[in-house]
């Protein structure tokens, strides 16, 4: 027999899961970094490591206890909020956090502000026009773009914007984290981040709209006289943007979790780039710090879509 849960059950159990989905990422991350060959130790010691150099390194920073040891005391401290200290500075890890936060929320604002008007605004459009020229062209573009691979576009973007025509910045080298006040250095990278999500949404909320437009509810709405204008935006595209919220919100999580190609191609100092050069220090407790931080983000902005999804199809809350 169907039956509807309530709004706080529903609630509790997301974030339950959300909670045991960021512990097994933490542990995942823990377990994987071990296995990489070296530590910090190695890594600070330099080319030629001296392997009594090296012991001297390991056990100051207590890499030379259990590793399951070294697990639960950095679990502790998250309890109270503190992530942590890197292995190769000795600088907080929440440091690294905030530093490269500043630079990869604004490429993540800028995009989806661009995004969603965009992508909505093309699967309106299409939607309209199913099976027209329209349809076909943008149809056509965005199947196209979506097959580029993001770092292949942004070679491409450089060499035509940056390196024949000189209008843009090739790379954000010499602008900091300020990146705000430089403008030019930032089109390219958001082009970049824009074209997938874009072709994504789009043909989303064509496909949603259609189906609502062909639904029995339309046809009885049509042969009672109600306008098309109110059928279309009243009631074909809430039920379009349910799944188009929950792509936006993958959208956002992809975003916010250091688009590390992006990044790394135009020399943006975000968490992506942090996490790289953690990785490559076997700089463990900003690593781990990354992955609480990237799951928190996925929980709560999942946990966000699945509530607005649920808010404009509300047919979604009958479970069996």
């Amino acid at each position: 027999m169907a039956r509807v849960s309530g709004p706080h059950t529903w609630v509790a159990r997301r974030l339950l899961l959300g909670v045991a989905q960021t512990a097994a990422v933490v542990l995942l991350v823990f377990a994987l970094t071990e296995a990489l060959p070296g530590d910090a130790a190695v890594a600070l010691a330099g080319d030629q490591p001296d392997p009594q150099r090296i012991a001297a390194i390991r056990e100051a920073m207590e890499l030379d206890r259990p590793a399951h040891e070294r697990l639960a005391s950095w679990a502790a401290g998250l309890l109270h909020g503190d992530f942590g200290t890197s292995l190769a500075s000795g600088r907080p890890v929440s440091t690294y956090i905030t530093d490269g936060f500043g630079p990869t929320l604004l490429l993540a604002a800028l995009t989806v502000v661009l995004l969603v008007p965009i992508g909505v605004g093309l699967g309106v459009l299409t939607a309209r026009h199913e099976g027209g020229p329209v349809d076909r062209l943008v149809s056509s573009v965005t199947l196209g773009v979506y097959a580029v691979p993001e770092f292949a576009l942004g070679v491409l973007l450089v060499t035509v914007f940056a390196l024949r025509l000189g209008w843009l910045p090739p790379t954000a080298v010499g602008y900091g984290t300020d990146l705000l006040a430089h403008p030019a250095a930032l089109v390219l990278p958001v082009l970049v981040l824009l074209s997938r999500p874009v072709c994504s949404l789009a043909r989303l909320v064509r496909a949603g709209m259609i189906d609502a437009l062909d639904s029995p509810y339309a046809a009885h709405a049509r042969r009672y006289g109600i306008p098309g204008f109110r059928i279309r935006y009243g009631h074909a595209l809430p039920n379009a943007m349910a799944p188009a919220t929950q792509q936006l919100a993958r959208t956002i999580d992809w975003l916010l979790c250091g688009v590390i190609v992006v990044e790394a191609l135009y020399v943006i100092p975000g968490l992506g780039t942090v996490l790289m050069n953690a990785v490559a220090e076997r700089d463990v407790p900003v690593v781990q710090g990354l992955a609480v931080v990237f799951g928190v983000a996925t929980v709560v902005l999942n946990l966000g879509a699945d509530m607005v999804a649920r808010r404009l199809a509300p047919r979604s809350e009958v479970a069996a």
